[in-house]
């Protein structure tokens, strides 16, 4: 059994000095956005969605008044203060960051080039799971009986060590992801600058991917728990299931809510909601705890997407860091032209000519404009993101400082996820 009762009594400071020091005496095989302000212009696209109509602003839509007072009233227990969680593990982010630089190395120069393209200063992303995992690994830290306290500080910090690997295990896998969706949506931008794909080509954006996925197994092989093995084995498998369902969808499946969320799940919640039981089962969890823990994730990671096909209708390609409408234009359809399917069905008609036709294109907008698509999709990223925040509040009670500002923290972000504008 491994214990976590070290970091459950040490203050920031020191946790962060402990950080520092554990990263850099760790052995090979255990090495390892807080919302912005609108934007006061809106592109085109986006006037033409909101003008149609008067319930909805540019500010936020009514079902989320009070939404951060409902999180807050359901963990009384916890510290009000306002908090940024990526403040709270700020250090351990960049300690990661320099780790995952020195993992991507290759003696390729080429290839090591492609594989760090992600992970260069600037261009790192928000490093959203990351700040999960971490702040999920606090949030489960348990008291137990004392060892002596040498053994309880050797364990803590292999714990640590052990979690800090599945941070980045699942970057690695994620930005591998990325790589390989440039190149099937030729895409010319990620992260605000042009993609490998655009910049290196597509076989080397491949290979630079498939590199990272090998990278992500060593290190994944080196925690030595099959149980977390198989886990994020399976995340692999999900996320190539995810983009074969959206390349061969029937028109049926196309115009399916259902299908979409299932989809949605294999592309994105998927990778965080399995990291996130991980953290739970190398602490020595029960299966109540990390399956919490996995709901925290699932519902965060579904809240973060529908927001972000929300933004794809509404956002800059400067705020994005991706061109906007890229989804419709690719033919893929989301929740927001979903839910305006319900209410004009003969959207469906236009969307199963396809959308190679501009003013097909133009006329879907037009559709959208005039329903209730967008307040629906953020109605519904709310519902998961409510979801996640009672997975947090149904953890074991905890007296903790630590423990407690960190599932604050969880709880904060998924008020964060949906009110985020890029």
């Amino acid at each position: 059994m491994l214990f976590s009762w070290g970091f459950s009594r040490i203050g920031r400071n020191s946790f962060n000095g402990l950080c520092r020091c554990l990263l850099l005496r760790r052995m090979d095989a255990h090495q390892l956005f807080v919302s912005s302000i609108y934007s006061q212009s809106l592109s085109e696209s986006t006037q033409k969605i909101l003008g149609c109509r008067d319930f909805f602003s540019w500010g936020l839509p009514p079902v989320f008044n009070g939404y951060r007072h409902q999180i807050h009233h359901q963990s009384s227990s916890i510290v009000e203060e306002p908090l940024d969680p990526f403040s709270l593990v700020s250090d351990e982010l960049s300690l990661i960051a320099d780790r995952l630089r020195d993992m991507v190395v290759a003696e390729v120069p080429k290839l090591a080039s492609a594989a760090e393209y992600f992970f260069k200063i600037g261009v790192e992303g928000k490093r959203f799971r990351p700040t999960v995992l971490l702040l999920m690994s606090t949030a489960l830290n348990v008291t137990v009986p004392e060892p002596p306290t040498q053994l309880r500080e050797a364990l803590s910090m292999e714990l640590r060590a052990r979690q800090q690997c599945i941070a980045e295990v699942t970057e690695m896998i994620h930005v591998a992801s990325l790589l390989h969706d440039d190149v099937l949506d030729d895409a010319d931008t990620r992260r605000g600058v042009g993609s490998l794909n655009c910049v290196m080509g597509n076989k080397l954006a491949v290979l630079a991917g498939d590199f990272l996925l090998s990278r992500a197994c060593v290190a994944l092989a080196s925690l030595r728990n099959t149980e977390v093995v198989s886990l994020l084995s399976t995340v692999v498998e999900h996320l190539v299931t995810g983009e074969t369902m959206q390349m061969t969808t029937t028109s049926d499946q196309r115009c399916s809510m259902e299908y979409y969320i299932q989809k949605t799940y294999f592309k994105t919640a998927s990778l965080i909601s399995n990291s996130c039981k991980a953290i739970a089962i190398l602490a020595g969890h029960t299966a109540e705890v990390a399956m919490l823990a996995f709901e925290y994730g699932k519902n965060l990671g579904l809240a973060f997407q529908l927001i972000d096909d929300v933004l794809d209708f509404m956002g800059t390609s400067a705020s994005l860091g991706k061109g906007s409408l890229s989804d419709i234009r690719h033919g893929i359809i989301t929740a927001p032209i979903l839910f305006a399917m319900e209410e004009f069905p003969q959207l469906r008609a236009v969307v199963e000519q396809g959308f190679d036709n501009p003013a097909n294109v133009e006329l879907a907008l037009d559709y959208l404009g005039r329903s209730h698509g967008i307040h629906r999709t953020r109605e519904l990223a709310t519902k998961h993101a409510n979801l996640a925040a009672s997975a947090i509040e149904s953890l074991p009670e905890s007296e903790d400082e630590d423990v407690r500002r960190s599932r604050r923290a969880l709880l904060d972000l998924t008020h964060i996820v949906i009110t985020r504008t890029k």
